[in-house]
């Protein structure tokens, strides 16, 4: 009998989580192996359960999808991610596979594509749901082209992009040091240096570049 694949769902609301694991174990393929209801519990969830991958959500408390994709396939590179997630913008699929995820799928959409999905993903296979393939190809396209200007945002490291959620949602040194396992020292110096490469020296300024950027959903 072929080994089960350990899937780990992350996002912000139970009902989801439950659902997604009570499809999923109608299946003999899959074994659900931890739930997280934040980046930073998707992180430590991986490090203790080893699935081979993990569902994602983009926007949750804490550490959002993508600033828990940077370190889990940092530190995991064997983990595969699987974006599950309302949001369909471009900019969004562009940033995650930038980071490492191997699929993107609409929540709209789940059912039959995310066993499709994940099964692709399980092979080695990049997976893109048809409903939003054009547009990434449009984006691709644009920026083979040289039509994009280069996104600022690219320019900050890992821990400066997690730092930056942190700040934008109001949290203060010492909690963004606490949620990150590292000291407020390290936290104010990865600040200064993302005001240096975002040339914007103000927590209002930086909330304000992190909701236009999508790194924060108003409400």
């Amino acid at each position: 009998m072929a080994m089960k694949t350990k899937i780990l769902i992350a996002d912000d609301h139970a009902m989801v989580r439950q659902g997604i694991a009570s499809f999923l174990r109608m299946s003999d393929e899959f074994e659900v192996v931890g739930e997280a209801a934040d980046g930073v519990e998707a992180i430590e969830a991986v490090k203790r359960t080893r699935p081979d991958i993990v569902l994602m959500d983009i926007s949750m408390p804490r550490l959002g999808g993508l600033e828990a994709t940077l370190e889990i396939r940092k530190d995991h590179p064997d983990v595969k991610v699987l974006v599950l997630t309302q949001y369909e913008d471009t900019v969004y699929i562009r940033r995650f596979f930038k980071a490492g995820a191997s699929g993107y799928l609409p929540k709209k959409a789940v059912g039959e594509d995310l066993l499709t999905a994940i099964r692709a993903i399980r092979e080695g296979r990049t997976y893109i749901h048809p409903s939003i393939a054009s547009g990434v190809m449009d984006g691709y396209l644009g920026i083979t082209k040289g039509e994009t200007v280069e996104d600022p945002y690219d320019s900050l490291t890992d821990r400066e992009k997690q730092v930056l959620k942190l700040i934008a949602e109001g949290h203060t040194h010492k909690e963004a040091a606490d949620i990150l396992n590292i000291s407020v020292k390290t936290v104010i110096a990865h600040q200064t240096n993302i005001s240096e490469k975002l040339k914007i020296h103000s927590r209002a300024g930086l909330i304000k570049f992190a909701i236009a950027k999508g790194i924060i959903q108003l409400g």
